[in-house]
């Protein structure tokens, strides 16, 4: 039986992802992903951190998310007795503690400042932001001009949005027939495909909008939770939950 980071090594290669990839969707560096697939938890930090990130890996690759969680608190309850023995044996006989755990009392503060510190900035930056090393731009589209390269991660968020939404005063309303809207109310990485043609590929900012026309249409979506769809003039909603990997094929001729 494959242990827990063996199970999500196997998943996310199962689904041809790298941990850059996934690091990019879910928004969670890609040493923290490698940490738990090493079951390296020390790296992480505080058992808290390290559920948090468990359970949004575990629902990315589709796996259950609560049974991942409780297996690594049996972990975590195994290793409480460990470190209690430890700290105890390492004091000397007039209550004074050992150099040995003083040291690994200040590596732990470190280590949980660090996590705390990464948590922070992951809340700080949002739907917008992402504590990935990197984020790949939209595909570009025909016809529509590439942005010039951003200065700044909001920059290049505002870049973003500006070159794929329409603003309110020039959009045209969409088409009720052979139609699809797409609103992201959350950032998002999107696959558009249109009568067989990719149309839409990239992580996109909350607020993109797009109007499409065609008689067939497929959208893949790493955070289904922050995608709305219409077709046909009908609203569709969100296609899934926040964090869901979903894909979805609609028949825009309306037969």
């Amino acid at each position: 039986m494959p242990s827990l980071g063996e199970s999500f090594r196997d998943a996310r290669e199962a689904r041809g992802f790298a941990l850059s990839d996934v690091a990019e969707q879910i928004h969670i560096r890609s040493i923290y992903l490698s940490s738990i697939e090493n079951e390296d938890w020390a790296a992480i930090g505080a058992p808290v951190y390290a559920r948090g990130f468990i359970r949004t890996y575990a629902r990315f690759l589709g796996l259950d998310a609560e049974a991942a969680v409780a297996h690594f608190n049996e972990w975590a309850a195994a290793e409480r007795p460990v470190v209690a023995a430890a700290s105890h044996s390492g004091s000397s006989e007039r209550g004074v503690p050992s150099v040995w755990v003083i040291a690994i009392a200040l590596v732990a503060v470190v280590l949980v400042a660090f996590a705390g510190y990464e948590y922070v900035q992951y809340q700080a930056a949002g739907p917008t932001g992402g504590v990935s090393d990197a984020s790949p731009q939209p595909t570009r589209q025909p016809g529509v001009p590439t942005p010039a390269p951003a200065a700044s991660a909001a920059t290049e968020a505002v870049v973003s949005a500006a070159s794929s939404e329409p603003s309110p005063e020039s959009s045209v309303p969409p088409a009720t027939s052979n139609s699809l809207d797409i609103k992201l109310t959350q950032r998002c990485w999107l696959r558009v495909v249109v009568d067989g043609k990719s149309v839409m590929e990239g992580l996109f900012p909350a607020g993109t909008m797009r109007s499409l026309t065609g008689n067939a249409a497929t959208i893949r979506a790493g955070n289904a939770g922050g995608v709305s769809v219409t077709v046909n003039g009908k609203s569709i909603g969100a296609l899934g939950g926040s964090g869901d990997v979903v894909e979805r094929s609609f028949n825009l001729r309306g037969d």
